[in-house]
């Protein structure tokens, strides 16, 4: 079947279908008066979906052959006490997994991708016949929410889905304000028993497709990710009580099994309050991405952060962040007491920290909320909840193709994760006062000590990078046969110096999207750097090879334990690709990593969104918004509305259709700033001064000590008696790169063991 068409010879299995209209016609507005009676003082009505939608004809439940609408005119925390009603309780459901996507302005592909790949999930989770908990019928268990961020916001063409899938009706059923009340949001519920495939294909019962339960709620403002979450934590799992609740972004598509896997990890294991699976990079057919060679990096950084650092965090019951693109957690882990206070309640800060009166930590650690959350979680008193890394759940997700994109999200993690590792680090007594065992409290508080030795060396990593590449570079020196090299490496030192004084002064104002070509130059010297560097290394290591002396052994024990630790684990997870295909990009781009990355991210601490803005009302939408016209009830109750008539509903489904058919190109809307006051701007500018120059002069110093203590060319030198310090410090160094290696190694494997033989 070709994309979005009908083929006219209908399947056995399909003849309960009807057909799909053959092309987009031209909507003509046809519409008709229908009273509506308010419920609870708000819209909450049943539309007819359809005639030409693809469904079961006569005889099928009424969940598929009616789409609720409700205009919600209450904050999200407000919505089970408003009495708002959700379809899976009135028909008395329980509900075992509830699935969150979170979406903003991402195209058909990116939403198709995700929705159809939970939609395979629910078909598994069908197909067991032996578990206790899922079966034939268990997609009544299962509630999808897909939660738009800001009406405005949302991209057409996945409107378009939406009403094709029998989700969305349009915007004639939609109002900003009933009964003189703001609508915050509008919420669709129908239950869909097909589904469409990433390019576009429709996909019925005989390929698998079950019927999937779906909660739609559009915003009426563009309020961010997190308050996306409190909408689906707060209100939605409030009425619905579910076990597990799995996040989700648009974009990120898990694989056929992995939810059934995160699951399984809460059912097996009572004290498991959260799980992650595995986060993998989208690579395209056949790893055309892998081209790219920004995007095979990313796709190295990834594998061995679930091969090693995930497995690691695991083994001792706190991993520091659980991915929100793709982790899965237990309802009532996350509830707050009934005084207020509880996981969700610190998360949901990050909502409403930037203000005018925040101050800069809070901010920047509000950046990473999702780690905020997980410490809480583990760290909560009188409970003893762990954190879960589950390998067979594998989710694929898309990462920056562009260096612009690339810097301007790893600034947003880098400010984030290190502002909440201080937080976490600093509130560790309260881990310690939690209701975990002693030798649980004991493991926590080594991973601590852990944590911070790794916060030290990535505060200090510009400025090692710099001393061994200095160290390096002049150690072939003193070399014979190679005349003039000192003069060469001055050179090199020379630009590699003013490479990071160009970085500084492109991030201090300037945009990675105004700034591509110098970044993308910059990328690229020091690339070429490292080269050179790596060439300067090998002829190092030859020359103490020759002269056997011990420093060979420290050098070779150092890249054994780190390189040799790469390849040994990943051939233990029987996943060594990514050796063969990104190792070599990963190694000339990581001192994009640690310099332009790093360098940009503490020039701009102080670009966070400060708005002083109500909960009603937070984010880039600062009017209400009055398009969608308004309603009053009169002495019965009633509202009338001007809505489409059946002619009218059939040609707006043709229209979509046409629309995903010819996928014409949309305007897409940009983020936009928030405004910050005079007092905030100059307070944040201030702060981020003091953080930036603290951190220069830090790494300064370091590097001054270390290249000032003698000859650097005499460092790697068996006889020489200069160059001691520098000869000490690679030690010492390299010494924390083995010692830091082996340690993940063995926990990873310790925990793939036990993973292994305890399911």
């Amino acid at each position: 079947m070709s994309t979005l068409e009908y083929t006219p010879h209908i399947e056995q299995s399909r003849q309960h279908y009807g057909p799909v209209p053959p092309g987009p016609v031209e909507r003509r507005a046809k519409t008709k008066k229908r009273k509506l009676k308010l419920q609870n003082g708000t819209i909450d009505a049943g539309f007819e979906i359809p005639s030409k939608l693809v469904l079961p004809m006569a005889g099928a439940p009424r969940e598929m052959q009616q789409l609720r609408y409700q205009a919600v005119t209450c904050d999200p925390d407000d919505f089970a006490r408003k009495r708002y009603r959700l379809r899976q309780t009135t028909l008395k459901r329980t509900t075992e997994l509830m699935v969150v996507i979170t979406m903003y302005n991402e195209d058909e592909v990116l939403f198709t991708r995700t929705l159809y790949g939970v939609m395979k999930n629910i078909s598994h989770l069908c197909s067991r016949k032996s578990s206790k908990t899922w079966g034939p019928d268990s997609w009544q268990k299962v509630v999808v929410c897909i939660i738009a961020d800001g009406r405005q916001k949302v991209h057409p063409r996945v409107l378009d889905c939406l009403r094709v899938l029998g989700i969305y009706r349009g915007m004639r059923s939609m109002k900003s304000f009933v009964n003189g009340h703001a609508v915050h949001g509008h919420l669709f519920e129908y239950t869909t028993s097909f589904g469409l495939d990433p390019d576009l294909h429709f996909k019925y019962p005989d390929k698998g497709i079950v019927p999937t339960q779906i909660i739609l709620l559009v915003k009426e403002h563009n309020a961010k990710k997190i308050n996306s979450h409190r909408w689906a934590l707060n209100a939605f799992a409030d009425v619905l009580q579910p076990n597990v609740v799995v996040l989700l972004d648009v974009g990120t598509r898990p694989g056929p099994k992995s939810l059934y896997h995160l699951w399984k990890t809460f059912d097996m294991n009572s004290n498991v309050g959260g799980a992650c699976g595995e986060i993998a990079v989208y690579k395209g057919r056949r790893w055309i991405g892998l081209l790219n060679p920004l995007v095979a990096a990313q796709n190295f950084e990834y594998k061995m952060s679930n091969i090693l650092d995930k497995p690691t965090e695991a083994a001792f019951g706190y991993i520091s962040v659980l991915p929100g693109a793709f982790s899965a957690y237990r309802y009532i882990a996350l509830c707050n007491d009934k005084h207020g206070n509880g996981p969700l309640a610190s998360y949901f800060k990050g909502e409403f920290v930037h203000g005018r009166d925040t101050d800069i930590f809070t901010s920047n650690m509000y950046l990473a909320e999702d780690r905020i959350l997980c410490f809480e979680l583990v760290a909560r008193p009188n409970t003893a909840w762990l954190l879960r890394y589950v390998p067979g759940a594998i989710a694929e997700t898309d990462v920056p193709d562009t260096l612009p994109e690339f810097i301007l999200q790893r600034r947003r993690w880098l400010n984030g994760s290190f502002f909440a590792a201080v937080y976490a680090l600093w509130h560790v007594g309260q881990v310690m006062r939690s209701g975990h065992t002693v030798g649980r409290k004991v493991m926590l508080g080594i991973e601590a000590f852990y944590n911070v030795i790794n916060l030290v060396f990535a505060w200090f990593a510009i400025g090692n990078y710099f001393i061994f590449f200095v160290l390096l570079t002049s150690g072939v020196e003193d070399i014979p046969g190679i005349g003039g090299i000192k003069y060469f490496n001055n050179i090199i030192q020379a630009v590699y110096a003013s490479l990071l004084v160009a970085c500084f002064l492109f991030s201090m104002g300037n945009k990675p999207r105004g700034s591509k070509l110098k970044y993308s130059l910059t990328v690229w010297f020091f690339a070429l750097l490292t080269m050179y560097m790596l060439v300067c290394a090998g002829l190092c290591a030859y020359r103490v090879l020759a002269a056997g002396g011990s420093m060979y052994g420290q050098m070779v024990l150092s890249l054994l334990a780190t390189y040799g630790m790469y390849v040994a684990s990943s051939v233990l997870a029987f996943d060594p690709w990514h050796i063969i295909t990104c190792s070599l990009q990963y190694l000339l781009l990581s001192p994009a990593y640690v310099n332009v990355l790093n360098i940009y991210a503490f020039a701009n601490l102080d670009d966070v969104r400060v708005l002083s803005l109500s909960p009603g009302t937070k984010g880039e939408d600062k009017k209400v918004q009055v398009d969608l016209g308004s309603v009053v009830q009169d002495t019965q109750a009633n509202v009338e509305m001007d809505l489409l008539d059946a002619d009218g509903l059939d040609d707006a489904y043709l229209e979509a259709l046409g629309n995903l058919r010819n996928r014409k190109p949309v305007p897409v809307p940009e983020r936009s700033r928030g405004d910050l006051d005079e007092a905030a701007k100059d307070y944040y500018a201030n702060v981020r001064t003091n953080v930036l120059l603290f951190w220069v002069l830090s790494n300064g110093f370091l590097a001054l000590c270390i290249l000032s203590g003698g000859e650097s060319s005499k460092a790697l030198s068996t006889e020489a008696s200069e160059g001691q310090t520098q000869r000490a410090y690679m030690v010492f160094v390299l010494a924390f790169v083995a010692i830091t290696s082996i340690i993940r190694f063995a926990a990873s494997t310790m925990y793939g063991l036990v993973t292994l033989f305890t399911g």
